[in-house]
C-alpha cells in the first residue's frame, strides 16, 4: 500500500468524483481508476459503491479514508520536522477541548508567531478522548483536557486558570431567575452535558443521590450545537463559563453551587520526540507561567 495512492484515494473521496480528482491530480482518469482498482485489489476488499456518479463509500472506504488521513498527515509533519530540524521552522500542532481559560497558551503562541515568521499553526478543537488518540499517533504536538484526567502516560503542565460550570438556560426559563443553581433546582428538566463531564462523573459527585433524579437526555462534544438547542427551550444545557457570547442569544448562564471548577492540563506524550517548533512552544510557556506566578507572589 504505497503512500502516493493513498494520497490518490483522498483526494477521490474529497473531490467526489475519479474525474474532478484527475484533474486536481494531474493524472488521467483511466490511471487513477486503475490505481483504485489495484488498491483495493491489494487489500481484498471493495472501497465505493459502484453505479453512482458520486463518490459512495463502503464501510471498508469510510475506515481507511480516516486511516490514510492519519497517515499521510503524519508523513507530511515528520517530513517538515525532518526538513526544519536547522531553523526554527515546522508545524506546531495544539489540539484542545473548549475554554475562554486557554488564555496562556494563545498568549504564547501569538509570541511565536510574530517572533518566527516561519513558523505555521494548527488549532485543533476536540474532546479528550479525540486528544489522546491524535497524541497517541503523532498527529499533535500538545493538548489541552479539562478536569480530572489520568495522566500517567503524558507529561504535563497545570494551566492557571480554571473553568467554572454552570448552566445555559433560555432568559424566560425558571432557572434563569436564579443567581446560582443547586442540585435540587434541575429536578425535572432535560439536561444536555458534554460527554467528557459525564464520563468523569463530575455532576454526581456534586449532585450526590440527586443525581439519579436528573433527566439526562444526551451528550455533546462542542457548545455550539447545543447551545442552539438550548435556545429552543428544548433542554438546559451543562457547560463552562464564558464558552459562548451570551449577548448575542435569547440565554443566561447561572454557575452551579456549590462551584465546580475544572484545571486545564497541558499534556503530550511521554513517548514522542518534541520538534524544535514544539521545544520552542514548551520553553516559551514556561516562562509565561514562570513570570506570572513571580507576579503574583510580588503582589500578595
Amino acid at each position: 500500500m504505497e503512500v502516493r495512492v493513498l494520497r490518490y484515494f483522498i483526494a477521490v473521496v474529497q473531490e467526489g468524483t475519479i474525474s474532478n480528482a484527475a484533474k486536481h491530480l494531474h493524472v488521467s482518469q483511466p490511471t487513477l481508476s486503475r490505481q483504485l482498482m489495484d488498491l483495493e485489489s491489494e487489500l481484498g476488499i471493495t472501497l465505493f459503491e459502484r453505479g453512482h456518479r458520486q463518490i459512495n463509500l463502503t464501510q471498508e472506504g469510510y475506515y481507511l479514508f480516516e486511516r490514510a488521513q492519519e497517515i499521510t498527515g503524519l508523513i507530511d509533519k515528520t517530513e517538515t520536522d525532518l526538513q526544519s530540524q536547522k531553523i526554527i521552522s515546522g508545524t506546531l500542532n495544539i489540539g484542545a477541548g473548549e475554554s475562554n481559560s486557554l488564555r496562556s497558551l494563545m498568549n504564547v503562541i501569538a509570541e511565536i508567531i510574530k517572533k518566527y515568521p516561519n513558523i505555521k499553526v494548527n488549532l485543533i478543537s476536540g474532546d479528550s478522548d479525540f486528544i489522546y488518540h491524535h497524541l497517541n499517533h503523532g498527529m499533535l504536538d500538545f493538548g489541552v483536557v479539562m478536569g480530572p484526567e489520568k495522566l500517567l502516560n503524558y507529561h504535563s503542565i497545570i494551566l492557571p486558570q480554571k473553568n467554572t460550570w454552570g448552566i445555559l438556560a433560555p432568559k424566560d426559563h425558571p432557572i434563569a431567575k436564579k443567581e446560582k443553581v443547586t442540585p435540587k433546582d434541575l429536578i425535572g428538566f432535560p439536561l444536555l452535558t458534554s460527554a467528557q463531564s459525564k464520563q468523569q462523573d463530575v455532576f454526581r459527585n456534586w449532585a450526590g443521590p440527586l443525581n439519579d433524579q436528573f433527566n439526562f437526555i444526551g451528550q455533546y462534544n462542542l457548545i455550539f450545537n447545543a447551545r442552539l438547542l438550548a435556545e429552543t427551550g428544548a433542554c438546559l444545557a451543562l457547560t463552562y463559563e464564558n464558552l459562548i457570547n451570551i449577548n448575542e442569544t435569547n440565554l443566561v448562564f447561572r454557575p452551579l453551587t456549590p462551584k465546580i471548577s475544572d484545571q486545564n492540563n497541558l499534556i503530550w506524550n511521554k513517548n514522542m520526540q518534541l520538534s524544535n517548533v514544539a521545544q520552542v512552544f514548551l520553553k516559551l510557556l514556561k516562562n509565561e507561567l514562570n513570570n506570572k506566578t513571580a507576579k503574583s507572589q510580588l503582589e500578595k
